[in-house]
């Protein structure tokens, strides 16, 4: 069943599960055209435009690798959002977010959070630990940190900065 998420400029973007597949994510354009893109699990796009007169008909329909989601995402203006939210995270005093990634040569790879002490040590919080396709939201201290993984920490600049190091070197 379609999820509806209703923006704050008023229009509406339908999530729709697709099992095996991915997530489809349609709008009806201020036109009147009905456009989808299709996030395939494979991480490939696809981008789909229906016949206005029938909205189960595909008129058109343009398959899109990383790199072309990614430059039309730009032309889109994704960079411009990118430097708002930027300039948002500045706005609050103090806090900082970031993404560290756990690289084969850490001490504390196949090791869990807690023994690295991140908070104790340095402030910080690891409020999610990014895994290929998956990430584990508020993981607690027995997760295990594997060569691969991306932690997403929040902290003052200056505590990441340490437990970025710590990360490195232990």
């Amino acid at each position: 069943m379609p999820e509806q998420i209703r923006r704050t400029d008023g229009s509406e973007i339908q999530e729709t599960a697709l099992p095996g597949v991915g997530v489809r994510y349609e709008f009806t354009s201020s036109a009147g055209v009905r456009v989808a893109v299709v996030h395939h699990r494979s991480g490939r796009r696809e981008l789909i435009l229906f016949e206005p007169d029938d909205p189960d008909c595909v008129q058109r329909s343009v398959d899109l690798d990383e790199v072309d989601s990614r430059t039309l995402a730009e032309m889109l203006g994704a960079s411009k959002v990118a430097e708002h939210l930027a300039r948002l995270q500045q706005s609050v005093e103090g806090l900082a977010i970031d993404w560290l990634p756990i690289g084969g040569s850490t001490p504390f790879a196949g090791r869990t959070i807690g023994d690295t002490q991140a908070r104790s040590r340095t402030g910080v919080s690891i409020v999610a630990v990014l895994r290929g396709e998956s990430a584990s939201a508020a993981p607690g201290p027995e997760e295990e940190l594997r060569p691969g993984d991306t932690l997403v920490v929040v902290g003052t600049a200056r505590g990441i900065e340490q437990l970025a190091e710590i990360l490195r070197s232990g």
